[in-house]
């Protein structure tokens, strides 16, 4: 049930006219316990000028994601059918460790490490499907307070 409420979340964004919208092309393969798998494959609008996947672009999925994951923790769900708001960002580090090239398919696997009353604290791995091969670490902290 949650990975369904989460696809239509990711959804509902990469369909507006805001920034979101480059979500489009993301695929949230489950989603609950604190945590989202989703998948992408690497379109040209994600790239940089060397035809790889944007250091933007992989932030957003960190920063997006991460946020998936946090909405299906037990402490951010404020019951059964709906979510909550995912809160605000306080800290993204991302470490970007290999390039994933034009066309290739990406996994990102978000873990809610910790949610506690005003801070949440969550990792995300984005890896090259086929070799699983690293491709960017990110760690993430929100502030949560307020938004239940």
């Amino acid at each position: 049930m949650l990975t369904q409420l989460i696809k239509r979340v990711l959804e509902s964004s990469a369909k507006s006219n805001r920034f979101d919208q480059c979500l489009k092309g993301v695929n949230v393969i489950e989603a609950g316990d604190g945590k989202c798998v989703a998948e992408m494959k690497v379109a040209k609008e994600h790239t940089n000028t060397f035809g790889t996947l944007h250091g933007g672009m992989t932030a957003t999925l960190v920063d997006y994601l991460s946020g998936c994951a946090l909405l299906t923790h037990k402490n951010a769900l404020s019951d059964e059918s709906k979510i909550s708001h995912s809160g605000v960002s306080v800290d993204l580090h991302i470490t970007y460790i290999r390039a994933a090239k034009l066309g290739e398919e990406i996994v990102i696997e978000s873990n809610t490490r910790k949610c506690g009353k005003s801070l949440a604290f969550l990792d995300v791995l984005i890896k090259n499907k086929e070799t699983g091969a690293l491709v960017a670490t990110g760690v993430h902290t929100k502030y949560i307070a307020g938004f239940s």
